[in-house]
C-alpha cells in the first residue's frame, strides 16, 4: 500500500470539496440565511436542537457544545443541546418503540415554536431524522438539514439545506463541520462581539 499517496488523495478531495462549496453561491448564501436565522433564535429566546446517527451524532454532539459552552469568545451559554446524549431514553424508545421515532418523539415533547432543529445525515434518508423534521413542521419549529450532494428525503423537508456538493461520506462529515464551525464563529460574534 502507497500510504503516502492516499494520504495526499484524501486531502486533495477534502480541498476539492471545500471548493466547490465555495463556488457554490446558493450554497454560501444559505449558510449565511441559516446564520441569520439562528441568531433571531437565540435573540428570541428559542433554543437549537441537534440530532444526527453515528459520526453525524458526534458531529451535532460537538457543535451543540460549541454553542451551550464557547467557541472563540468568553460568553454567556446559548441554549442547545444534542438529542441523543440521554442514552437510558435512546435505549428505552427504542426498545419499547423503535429507533426511528427516537428524535420525534424528543422534538415534539422539548420544542416549541421559535426553536430550531439541525439534523446531519450524508444521506438525507435517516428515518429518525425525517420523522423529526416532520413534528417540526407541525410544531413551527425550523429546520436546518445538513447532507450531501442530492439531500435525500430531507431535501423537502429542510427549511434550509446544506447539501454538501461531494457524495463520499468522510468528505461530506469534514465539510459538515467545518461549516458547522463557521456558523458557530459568525452567531457567536454577531450576539457577542464588542464593537
Amino acid at each position: 500500500m502507497d500510504s503516502k499517496r492516499i494520504i495526499n488523495e484524501r486531502l486533495e478531495a477534502h480541498l476539492e470539496t471545500i471548493r466547490n462549496i465555495m463556488a457554490d453561491e446558493g450554497l454560501v448564501e444559505t449558510i449565511r440565511a441559516v446564520v441569520g436565522e439562528i441568531v433571531s433564535c437565540f435573540r428570541n429566546g428559542g433554543k437549537v436542537y441537534f440530532c444526527g446517527n453515528g459520526g453525524s451524532a458526534a458531529d451535532a454532539q460537538h457543535l451543540a457544545a460549541e454553542f451551550s459552552g464557547r467557541f472563540y469568545l468568553d460568553r454567556e451559554t446559548l441554549p442547545a443541546e444534542a438529542l441523543h446524549c440521554n442514552t437510558s431514553y435512546l435505549t428505552a424508545v427504542s426498545n419499547d418503540y423503535s429507533f426511528d421515532i427516537i428524535y420525534a418523539r424528543l422534538i415534539k415533547g422539548l420544542g416549541q415554536k421559535g426553536d430550531m432543529l439541525v439534523g446531519l445525515s450524508t444521506s438525507g434518508n435517516s428515518l429518525n431524522i425525517i420523522k423529526a423534521f416532520e413534528i417540526c413542521r407541525e410544531k413551527g419549529i425550523q429546520t436546518i438539514g445538513f447532507t450531501g450532494e442530492n439531500g435525500g428525503k430531507m431535501r423537502q423537508l429542510s427549511d434550509y439545506l446544506i447539501n454538501i456538493p461531494a457524495s463520499d461520506t468522510p468528505r461530506i462529515q469534514e465539510a459538515h463541520i467545518t461549516i458547522g464551525h463557521i456558523i458557530c464563529e459568525l452567531v457567536e460574534t454577531t450576539l457577542f462581539a464588542k464593537s
